[in-house]
């Protein structure tokens, strides 16, 4: 019984199409939860190093003295901790795939976040 249950799956399978036959010519479909790639909006960034100390693929560094945010694209895994531990929010998962690319090389973003200046204490009268 087993030897016609094994050729009635393998003439299912062969009478199917193929699922990804149409991958190179159209493009897969994405989903909103789809990652990509690691994305900064650099006006946020207050250059804390969350995103370094969480990164289990130590992708990303950050440099404040020199007001840096680098990331290694080879070394990323896409795991996602980064976006999820920012405190300020600056980082997002792009659903686009990172392009490929021929040098190895690493990303170097300036941060532009203007730290606002702390308000002034007015002197109350003691009563």
């Amino acid at each position: 019984m087993a030897y016609f249950e094994m050729v009635k799956t393998a003439l299912r399978t062969v009478l199917q199409q193929p699922v990804t036959i149409l991958y190179p010519a159209q493009a897969a479909k994405k989903t909103p939860l789809s990652r990509g790639h690691v994305i900064i909006d650099e006006s946020r960034c207050i250059s804390c190093g969350t995103c370094q100390r969480k990164c289990p693929a130590q992708a990303i560094l950050i440099s404040k003295e020199a007001k840096t945010w680098q990331i290694d694209r080879f070394r990323c895994v896409v795991c996602n901790s980064c976006v999820d531990t920012c405190p300020v929010k600056c980082l997002f998962m792009d659903t686009q795939y990172t392009a490929p690319a021929a040098v190895k090389g690493v990303e170097t973003v300036t941060i532009t976040y203007v730290k606002p200046p702390k308000p002034e204490k007015k002197d109350e009268p003691k009563q």
